[in-house]
């Protein structure tokens, strides 16, 4: 076991760390928000979302594909994964919309991403 801190104050190296705090409502008009989940089973598919999205919004969301018990679809702003990236926000806003969302449904996100960098430098 070691006897230093996980983070030392006199690193150079940045310290990263990001906030995610989600919103999830059912899906109403207008649709578009942060974030959408399309259930495998939802009356508009990912072909009918990706068709609005690019009429209401060209090129500012992506949809990616889901191999998922629940979701067929997940339609994420791009602008957002700037912030986070896919990897790394797709599995908890899949995790937290499996709580509120059925195969049925098309859950809307309002997302929040706060990212907090601590730094130290040399005096």
């Amino acid at each position: 076991m070691s006897s230093r801190p996980p983070f030392a104050s006199h690193s150079s190296e940045p310290v990263r760390r990001a906030e995610v705090t989600i919103r999830l409502s059912e899906f109403e008009i207008p649709p578009m928000q942060d974030v959408l989940l399309v259930g495998k089973r939802a009356p508009i598919g990912p072909e009918a979302v990706r068709r609005m999205v690019d009429a209401l919004t060209p090129d500012q969301y992506d949809i990616i594909y889901l191999d998922h018990e629940i979701f067929e679809a997940a339609v994420l702003k791009r602008s957002l994964l700037k912030f986070l990236p896919q990897e790394k926000f797709l599995p908890v806003i899949l995790e937290e919309g499996m709580r509120v969302a059925t195969e049925n449904t098309v859950v809307k996100a309002q997302v929040n991403i706060v990212v907090q960098v601590n730094r130290a430098v040399d005096l």
